[in-house]
């Protein structure tokens, strides 16, 4: 019987950074502890790390007041980083001056910033797989590691 976890979420919307700059701090804390992943956030020297500290606060405060609200036993020690992302927003068209009195086109690009953090499942709730049997050592695996051990006792001798 599967017991479906609670997900808690955030969302920073139209933040004026490339989506692929954003996720290489997200990709940071993806799957960490919130704690560890805070501490990690107030440590990184990218310009977009404040914004996603300020996101994954969120989402723990959301958890703890929704958790009240609907009565849910929550641990919040227990609480991880489930989903980091970064979509992209709309795309501002600007205009750079170039030479001869022409004009070059670019495009500044804005970011959704999603987070989403739940509670780790605990390991009583996790079945092991009891049909899994140990792997077997293959034959030359089994030689070289009795070739390893006559060495040492050669070396040992000597």
């Amino acid at each position: 019987m599967a017991v479906e976890t609670q997900e808690f979420r955030a969302e920073a919307r139209f933040q004026r950074i490339s989506p692929q700059k954003a996720r290489l701090v997200l990709n940071l804390v993806k799957g960490l502890g919130v704690q560890k992943a805070l501490e990690t956030l107030a440590f990184t020297k990218k310009r977009i790390a404040p914004v996603v500290h300020k996101v994954l606060t969120s989402a723990l405060d959301n958890a703890k007041y929704l958790s009240d609200e609907r009565g849910l036993d929550l641990d919040v020690d227990n609480l991880y980083v489930k989903l980091a992302i970064a979509n992209e927003g709309p795309r501002m068209k600007r205009i750079r001056p170039a030479p001869m009195g022409r004009a070059f086109r670019y495009q500044r690009r804005l970011t959704h910033i999603i987070v989403s953090v739940a509670e780790r499942p605990a390991e009583a709730e996790v079945a092991p797989k009891s049909d899994s049997k140990p792997k077997r050592a293959t034959k030359a695996v089994r030689q070289a590691a009795e070739k390893a051990k006559a060495a040492a006792k050669a070396k040992a001798a000597a």
